[in-house]
């Protein structure tokens, strides 16, 4: 490829309503929740479950939260996303164009590939803004482009980036996230790496060999189960810890976010939250790797609920540290992934 040739790079984050009113809020569940990656049951379920129950009961309380999340530039998620898709733009050759899309609602994914298609990028790199690869969200990214692609008479290179777990400026930056928090107050009894959780059939749906068993298998991280999300998550959480000189016993991990009866990926946070205090464990400090910016599951969720519901069990201090949002080291990681692809 010659040095004047453009090359196209899409960041993809998952996305979030226009406003927080509820019809917009019920406008972006409908679109997440339809993906088939995401409720992974046949459509004439799914479509009733989604549009009879969730979308009308869901919607009212998912705005009033989107309304505690919302700041004067709009969405967390959306800002900070064009802010980094601007900063890595500055950090990238010349010859390299960089565009924000998000997989549900907008800007949209077909509107991104289409503005690189008409810059005449001779290849696109694809990044989800996920640091965990699950069938879910880099997937149904990946899944996306490939349809709206395969209607193109002329399709550039592609190349799409599963996850980015081991890359280590990604690691840094946690670091370095955690770092702040931990000049501030310097004596936690407890650290918590709360990621998204998904239900336990998709892990088993893409264990390779039936590797994974929802157990120890995610204790090392190989080839087998480089691409198993929980897997990916410990493994996280293993190379933060070890960053920032957590030792093992003074951190767990666990997982978010259950929607529905059906089981989901283990240990559940709530579970293990509020029986810290009752062991001693009353200072925690939380950690959402699995988010690269602040939103509704890190802000709302671990920083106010998971910190009300720990302190009505007795615990004294709970504090949340920031997403990487648009932090330098994070912009750095991004450049690096791009440059290597």
């Amino acid at each position: 490829m010659s040095k004047m040739d453009r090359i196209g790079v899409l960041l993809v984050n998952l996305g979030t309503p226009d406003s927080p009113s509820t019809a917009d809020v019920r406008k972006y569940l409908r679109e997440f929740l339809m993906d088939k990656r995401v409720i992974d049951i046949p459509a004439i379920f799914r479509w009733p479950l989604v549009n009879l129950i969730i979308g009308p009961f869901r919607a009212p309380k998912s705005a009033k939260t989107y309304q505690e999340l919302w700041e004067d530039r709009g969405s967390p998620l959306m800002f900070y996303g064009e802010d980094v898709r601007d900063l890595l733009q500055k950090e990238l050759p010349e010859n390299y164009d960089v565009v924000l899309a998000m997989r549900y609602q907008s800007p949209s994914i077909e509107n991104g590939l289409q503005e690189l298609i008409d810059k005449d990028v001779k290849k696109i790199i694809v990044l989800p803004l996920f640091p965990q690869y699950a069938s879910a969200t880099t997937g149904s990214v990946h899944d996306k482009v490939m349809e709206i692609m395969s209607k193109k008479q002329i399709i550039p290179d592609l190349e799409f980036i599963s996850n980015f777990v081991e890359e280590p400026l990604f690691i840094e930056t946690i670091k370095e996230r955690a770092k702040e928090k931990m000049n501030e107050i310097s004596d936690y009894d407890h650290y918590l790496f709360s990621f998204h959780g998904i239900p336990e059939r998709q892990i088993k749906k893409g264990s390779k060999d039936g590797y994974c068993q929802l157990g120890k298998c995610c204790n090392t991280y190989n080839k087998k189960n480089r691409l198993c999300y929980r897997a990916q998550c410990f493994h996280t959480a293993r190379q933060a810890a070890e960053a920032i000189g957590i030792p093992e016993d003074k951190y767990d991990v666990v997982f978010q976010s259950r929607l529905g009866t059906d089981p989901w990926i283990k240990p559940y946070a709530e579970d293990v939250f509020k029986a810290l205090p009752s062991k001693g464990k009353k200072k925690v400090l939380a950690f959402s790797p699995s988010f690269i910016s602040d939103c509704l599951e890190t802000t709302i969720e671990v920083g106010d609920e998971f910190k009300e519901e720990f302190e009505e069990a007795g615990g004294e201090h709970w504090e949340l540290v920031p997403s990487l949002n648009d932090h330098p080291l994070f912009v750095q990681c991004l450049k690096k992934l791009v440059l290597r692809n």
